[in-house]
Formats: C-alpha cells, structure tokens, sequence
C-alpha cells in the first residue's frame, strides 16, 4: 500500500469547522502546579547558594550543595514543564469536511478522511470508577509515525482487521469534548462510522517518546 496522502502547506480547517480547543483544560490545570514547584526549586537553589557560601550560621555545608543540585534539577523539569504548557495553551482538534485537524499550538496537520478506513469510539473504566475515552482513527494505507504534529496519537497495536496496518492514531478525550467531536465526526463521515468499543484499563497508552527520539536522532524537520 502506498503512504496516506497529505495535504497541500498552508491549507487550514473550514470556517465551520467544529472546534476544541484541547490545550486550555490542561494549561488551567498545570500552570498553577508548574509555577508552584518553580517557586520551590527557586528556594532550595538559593538556600543551598547560601549555605554553600558560608551564609548561614555555620560554614560550607554538604546539605548545601545538594539544596544546589536539587533546585538546579527541579527548577529545568519545572521551568521546562512551564514552557511546554504555555505553548500548548492554543492546541486544538478540528473537524470538517477535509478530515481530523491536530494543532499542537504552533503547527497543526489533518487526519484525511479519504486516508481512513473507519473510525471509532474506545473507552476502558479508570481506577476512579471514570470512563475514559479516545478516538480511534484506522488507516487504509501506511502512515508516518514520526509526522511533526501527529506522532504523540501513533499506536502500534494489533489491526481492527487483517487488512489494516498495525499503526493508528487515538486521539484521547478531555472530559467534556467527546460528545461534540463524536458528533462532528459521524455528521461529516458516517459511512466511516465503527461505533463504541469496551477496552481493557488502561488502553490510551503513552506515546512512544524514546522510539520517536531514536527514530529522528539526527533528521532533519
């Protein structure tokens, strides 16, 4: 089978395209607690620069250069973490006539229909007795899994049928935007429609973030 076509630069959703806006939810979520623990790893940077120096009440102190090392460590996952939310804080899916729209904040690509063989609605029970849900989007022909926008929904699992590829894209819900994706999507592709299917717990799985990093060591995007 040949790769799924892709579509032309520059094109962007129709202006009645069904928007969610999937990065606001999670940037309410995460940037207090980001903030929070950069405040935090600030302290124990400068507490231990002190100690280290001789600052305090006593002299070099060991318990000072690991306040350092410690506050230097938190403060990059939490300063970086900051970052990584601010800049997803415009993500969003869109529906329309043309396919699936993914925006990562900054770039965004499509999910052509005319490259899918079904799609689908997954769910599995979560520890807190919640449902959590994904869509499902089956290729009829290869797909990169390494695509700029698209390679956080790639899975790799076993076929909805023998004449599918083994990757996919599952896109998870946020609470609150399933009921409108789903409804978007089964009003532009119906004949694509597969239904709703109980998965095992756990089932939206994480991206294959150590794969992709081997995979495009050194390529250039």
């Amino acid at each position: 089978m040949s790769p799924s076509p892709s579509p032309s630069p520059g094109l962007s959703p129709s202006p009645t395209a069904t928007v969610v806006h999937t990065g606001r939810r999670a940037s309410r979520r995460m940037l207090p607690l980001g903030i929070v623990l950069t405040a935090f790893s600030a302290l124990l940077l400068f507490g231990g620069i002190a100690m280290t120096a001789g600052l305090g009440e006593g002299g070099p102190d060991l318990k000072g250069i690991g306040g350092i090392v410690i506050g230097l460590f938190m403060g990059f996952i939490s300063v970086g973490s900051l970052i990584a939310t601010w800049s997803a804080r415009k993500a969003s899916v869109s529906v329309d006539h043309t396919g699936l729209w993914v925006s990562n904040g900054k770039e965004q690509n499509v999910i052509l229909w005319q490259s899918l063989a079904g799609v689908g609605l997954h769910w599995s029970q979560a520890k807190n007795s919640m449902k959590v849900y994904s869509i499902e989007l089956c290729p009829n022909a290869p797909i990169d899994r390494d695509d700029p926008v698209l390679w956080p929904l790639v899975r790799d699992e076993e076929p909805l049928h023998p004449t599918l590829p083994r990757l996919r894209y599952r896109l998870p819900l946020q609470v609150g935007s399933r009921e409108a994706l789903v409804t978007a999507i089964q009003q532009q592709v119906p004949q694509l429609w597969l239904g709703e299917t109980q998965r095992e717990v756990g089932h939206v799985g994480m991206p294959d973030r150590k794969g992709h990093r081997e995979r495009t060591r050194g390529a250039s995007r």
